[in-house]
């Protein structure tokens, strides 16, 4: 009950939030799409956290296709992993949460790729229905913010965690071998 509680908290907070930022700035502008993006971080970060799934759905089981991560590295999603060097963000996430080679950190890394995902994934829709709701209201143009932050900050994270979960279950595998007794 109180989990239930906190999840319908959070959505309320979020609608409040979202209708002041309409309410307080202009939709069709930068600063609109850049807040909205980021507003909606936090709060779905707050939505997972206290959501506590285990995520075990096979939507994030990786695919054939994805498995060698050819077609994410024809999308760029290796020239957005050096954007996340150059810009600093992956130094601040190794700082949060350094990669260790043993079976149980390499099960949390794989579990919060999925959670990150899923994070990822709900703000892309939301940001998705604020652009075609600005797109027809204010023009294609002026809804190309909402469009290439969106792009930007959740389609292309949600590919980097799909390229990235493979390898790290492939590690995993390897870890969990070497510590079962032939």
């Amino acid at each position: 009950m109180k989990k239930t509680l906190t999840l319908i908290l959070i959505a309320i907070i979020t609608i409040g939030s979202i209708y002041a930022l309409i309410i307080y700035i202009k939709m069709d502008g930068f600063s609109f799409a850049w807040i909205l993006n980021f507003l909606l971080m936090l709060l779905v970060v707050f939505f997972t956290e206290a959501l506590k799934s285990p995520l075990a759905s096979p939507y994030y089981n990786a695919k054939g296709w994805e498995q060698s991560g050819k077609i994410y590295e024809h999308l760029g999603v290796n020239f957005f992993r050096k954007l996340l060097v150059w810009i600093g963000w992956e130094k601040v996430i190794r700082k949060t949460s350094p990669i260790e080679k043993n079976t149980e950190a390499l099960t949390n890394l794989y579990y919060r790729t999925k959670k990150s995902e899923l994070e990822h994934l709900i703000i892309l829709v939301i940001v998705l229905g604020f652009n075609v709701f600005v797109a027809f209201k204010f023009g294609i143009v002026k809804s190309l913010f909402l469009l290439v932050l969106n792009v930007l900050l959740n389609l292309y994270p949600i590919f980097l965690q799909r390229y990235n979960r493979p390898r790290i279950e492939r590690a995993l595998n390897l870890s969990k071998r070497r510590l079962s007794p032939n």
